[in-house]
């Protein structure tokens, strides 16, 4: 799992508005969002967390993170 420095408050809404478009959501509410993407199972929690499985590479997993935050919150 990939975790912020602090803690982000991801609107879920627009997170699962952005993130149907790059792909597919298994299952979502205003906690938390699974997807399948790049071949893995990803988790996007509201505080910014992001879990990947099966992913045990943490470089990559910080890497692929930014990138999944970087698409839902505004920088």
């Amino acid at each position: 799992m990939a975790s912020p420095v602090q803690d982000q408050d991801v609107n879920m809404e627009h997170a699962f508005s952005v993130l149907s478009k790059v792909g597919e959501i298994k299952e979502h509410d205003e906690l938390m969002i699974v997807m399948s993407w790049n071949g893995m199972d990803v988790t996007v929690y509201q505080q910014g967390k992001v879990m990947f499985h099966p992913l045990s590479d943490k470089v990559e997993a910080v890497r692929l993170a930014n990138e999944i935050i970087g698409l839902i919150v505004p920088v």
